[in-house]
């Protein structure tokens, strides 16, 4: 914690060559009192793959959203983020992509838990240019909310400009069921277990794309989260 309110902003650019990969992961737990300003963009070449994953835990504010331009034909583009929304904290992600080239694809999944009265926010701006026939892009999110004092948003941009394209988008939200609360306790399991289970389960996509320190960190920090919203 500082002082006084503080402002991290960061800026990530990656060129992907031909038929080249590039994975690009970070997890962040900054400060309560911290304004987290991030942009990451990328541009992909023909045949080449940019992925972007990343967690935000941390910050009073966060707003990021990953951003790849696919230039050529071929390239493709992954990004698989979570986010987890706090008291006093406001997490703003989503993702931008450009499809400028014939035959690129793209698949955006977003996660978000907000608790506590956080507020959760996903903004994905998805391009397909004239004469980029035959590009596809499929965006989902899903958030959970943990209780009546919380709050997510969903802010989904299509723009189609070619029509042998296929663009989808999809969001769900849910809260934890007290069926399976009752399902687990029924077996000897504390409700703040109980709902750590269910939480990890539903980040587990995430949690499996992490190098394994990454992820055991990340585990880490969504069990302290839950440990102070169950008490």
């Amino acid at each position: 914690m500082y002082s006084t309110d503080s402002l991290h902003a960061g800026v990530v650019e990656v060129i992907v060559g031909q038929d080249a990969r590039c994975r690009f992961t970070s997890i962040q737990n900054w400060a309560k009192d911290i304004y987290n300003l991030a942009t990451k963009r990328a541009i992909a070449r023909r045949g080449a793959l940019m992925e972007w994953i990343g967690g935000n835990m941390g910050s009073h504010v966060t707003m990021g959203y990953p951003s790849v331009h696919l230039s050529e034909p071929g390239a493709r583009a992954e990004i698989l983020s979570l986010s987890l929304a706090g008291s006093g904290q406001h997490q703003d992600a989503g993702t931008k992509i450009l499809h400028a080239a014939e035959n690129t694809t793209s698949q955006v999944v977003s996660k978000s838990i907000s608790r506590g009265g956080g507020r959760s926010t996903f903004r994905s701006q998805i391009q397909v240019q004239r004469g980029a026939a035959g590009s596809k892009s499929h965006v989902v999110c899903d958030s959970l909310i943990l209780d009546p004092h919380s709050r997510c948003d969903t802010y989904p941009e299509l723009d189609v400009a070619e029509l042998d394209a296929e663009v989808s988008h999809e969001a769900t939200v849910s809260k934890i069921a007290r069926e399976k609360l009752f399902y687990l306790m029924c077996r000897g399991i504390s409700e703040s277990e109980a709902s750590e289970m269910i939480v990890s389960g539903f980040v587990e996509p995430l949690a499996k794309e992490l190098p394994l320190c990454y992820a055991q960190q990340l585990n880490e920090l969504i069990r302290l989260q839950m440990n102070a919203a169950v008490g």
